[in-house]
């Protein structure tokens, strides 16, 4: 994953997978904690709108909150407004805008996508921020 936080192997990070009845992952999240800051790196759910993302953000707020982290981090592109609309319904702020941060990004990763398949040009990401109580 390469993001302007910088470049993870997610499958070597801290994380968390959602399984189903025969054992098979059907969602899993991935962060990294560095002091008071947690920065989750990615989310993925297969199987949308059954509480899954949900369920996996909850679990690293609550080690987060453990680890007495004082805010939860992540960035996603301007193209993902699902996962824009996601974040806020679950009390994520616009925290900054990185103007053009992608175009950095495929010089690392050449294989990120010009154009998301919504038709959105990927071009910038998005700081959200989320204070722990």
């Amino acid at each position: 994953m390469a993001i302007s936080s910088g470049i993870f192997r997610c499958d070597e990070l801290n994380g968390f997978a959602a399984v189903n009845e025969s054992g098979e992952i059907i969602g899993c999240i991935t962060y990294t904690i560095d002091g008071k800051d947690c920065e989750i790196i990615s989310l993925d759910s297969m199987i949308e709108n059954k509480g899954i993302g949900t369920a996996l953000l909850q679990q690293v707020e609550a080690t987060a909150k453990h680890a007495h982290c004082q805010r939860i981090e992540l960035i996603t592109t301007n193209d993902n407004v699902h996962a824009m609309a996601f974040y806020q319904k679950r009390g994520y702020q616009f925290a900054a805008v990185f103007p053009n941060a992608v175009e950095k990004a495929r010089l690392l990763k050449p294989a990120i996508p010009v154009i998301a398949e919504n038709g959105i040009l990927i071009r910038d990401e998005i700081l959200f921020s989320k204070v722990i109580d």
